[in-house]
């Protein structure tokens, strides 16, 4: 041996290439939480992108899922946004973790929910009337979702 290293011919690149993935869907997980959090928050992703150190185009490929976050930019964001860097991952998919509980898998549209503008002001109406008045309307939209 000469020790030079030989490339990899054509085909063992193709074949390379169509294993990598294009989007995995932990990235996709990740990146929906960012914006979650984001929106929560009523940034702009410039905002976020910013407070961070980062381009407002970085912070949409990581929000679509194009970009991996590593584990130092996630740590970095995890303290930004003031919550444990395991929030990033809480609802995550079934078919990457394997079987989980209904409620665990709900998470994700809840906080879709309250996230959007018709949730906040939801709560925020709701957070005005007395407990007891909140805890009737509760049970109302609960008989209504029964029928």
């Amino acid at each position: 041996m000469n020790g030079k290293v030989t490339p990899p011919i054509k085909s063992e690149r193709r074949q390379k290439r169509r294993l990598e993935p294009t989007i995995q869907s932990v990235d996709l997980h990740v990146g929906q939480q960012i914006r979650i959090l984001r929106i929560q928050m009523r940034l702009s992703q410039s905002d976020l992108g910013k407070g961070i150190g980062l381009s407002y185009q970085q912070i949409q490929k990581y929000e679509i899922g194009r970009n991996r976050v590593s584990a130092s930019m996630l740590y970095q964001m995890a303290k930004f946004f003031s919550v444990p860097a395991a929030r990033f991952f809480e609802g995550i998919p079934e078919a990457v973790t394997g079987p989980s509980n209904e409620a665990a898998r709900g998470v994700d549209d809840h906080i879709a929910y309250i996230s959007t503008t018709e949730g906040r002001d939801l709560i925020a109406r709701m957070l005005l009337l007395s407990p007891r008045v909140r805890k009737r309307v509760v049970s109302l939209v609960g008989a209504l979702t029964q029928e």
